[in-house]
Parts: structure tokens; sequence; C-alpha cells
């Protein structure tokens, strides 16, 4: 499950993960796929849509917390990765950017009760994207049959 504030890159994240080589479109609803769940920032962004995130995370195996490098808005309120009963890894994304600020990002991870380590990504930076992939690896509904 892929958690995070809009326009941070959940989107093609998913896509990545999925290793689909077409765009994958942003709907304003929960997209399950075989390896992932999308989730629309929306979600996150509204206080009383926060439980649905928390009730959709027992279908997944790991919850990811992305946090964008670029943005300047906090979305998560504090401790809210303990709500969650599975694992939770904390991304930074959009690191390529010029205006990025991975340590305010991680901040943010650290202030919502995400655990390091954090993985900084881009989507043009195929080697932070393969380590991600490998974090996530043990995570895949096949590696959990």
């Amino acid at each position: 499950m892929i958690i995070g504030p809009g326009k941070s890159g959940k989107t093609e994240l998913a896509a990545f993960l999925e290793n689909s080589s077409r765009q994958i479109r942003r709907i304003p609803n929960m997209v399950y796929r075989p390896n992932t769940l999308d989730t629309p920032g929306a979600y996150l962004e509204s206080p009383w849509m926060q439980s649905h995130l928390i009730a959709a995370a027992q279908d997944a195996a790991c919850v990811v917390m992305t946090a964008d490098a670029a943005g300047k808005r906090e979305v998560y309120p504090p401790g809210f990765a303990k709500a969650f009963r599975v694992p939770v890894i904390g991304v930074v994304t959009r690191c390529d950017l010029p205006d990025a600020d991975r340590e305010a990002a991680r901040r943010q991870l650290v202030r919502a009760g995400v655990r390091p380590p954090f993985y900084e990504i881009s989507v043009w930076d195929e080697e932070s994207m393969k380590c991600l992939q490998k974090a996530l690896e043990p995570y895949r509904p096949e590696a959990r049959r």
C-alpha cells in the first residue's frame, strides 16, 4: 500500500513496482493492482478519510509512506505510522528536483512515526528505484506464499 501527499510520485512508484511500461492513470479512489494498492493523496490530506487508509492497510503486506522532498507542506498527523499493524517503509520522493529538501522530508517521516532506514528515490534514478524494489521484495504477494 502506497500513501502520501498528492502529486508526490505515488502513481509513478506504483507503475515501477508493477513493472508496467504503460502509463498508469490517476483516479480519485484506491486502485488495487497485483503488487500495489495506490491511494489518492486526498485520503491522507483529509482527516476524516484517514480512517479509510487505516482500514485498507488490513489487506496490505506493508505500507509505503512517502514524503515529497520538493513539497513544502506536512500532511501526516504525528505518530500516524503507528496506526498500521504491518511494517511501514519510509520513502522520500522527488529527490532529483532542484528545490528538494531531503532532510525536511525525513523529519516529516520521523514525526509521523516511521523508523529509518528511509529510501530516497527519483523515478529518473534507476539505482534508487531498484534499491527500494529490493527492500520491498519480501512483501510481494508471490514472496509471501
